[in-house]
């Protein structure tokens, strides 16, 4: 099954949250705090502009972004957890 968002929404899986800090401290479940970065799986048409055409999506499946912590309505989607947020949500796109 797919999925397709509409409009100017897109599609987002969290990254799993690491279960060390890098001194080697252990974080237990009741300390993660939600992961702010994800993968975009898919993309809408984009956002229909004040001229009534349909802008280009600023980003494409596949990138890495970071998104408000609270921003999204998070679903489940073939098992796994997704967030459905609007492409003004995204704070960023990280590129290596």
């Amino acid at each position: 099954m797919k999925i397709r968002p509409l409009a100017d929404r897109i599609v987002v899986k969290r990254v799993k949250e690491e279960e060390k800090t890098k001194g080697g401290i252990i974080i237990p479940e009741t300390a993660k705090e939600k992961p702010i970065e994800g993968v975009v799986i898919a993309v809408g048409s984009g956002k229909v502009l004040k001229n009534g055409k349909v802008g280009t999506p600023g980003v494409k499946a596949g990138e890495r972004v970071l998104f408000g912590k609270y921003s999204g309505t998070e679903v489940k989607f073939d098992g796994e957890e997704h967030v459905i947020l609007r492409e003004d949500d995204v704070l960023a796109i990280l590129e290596s």
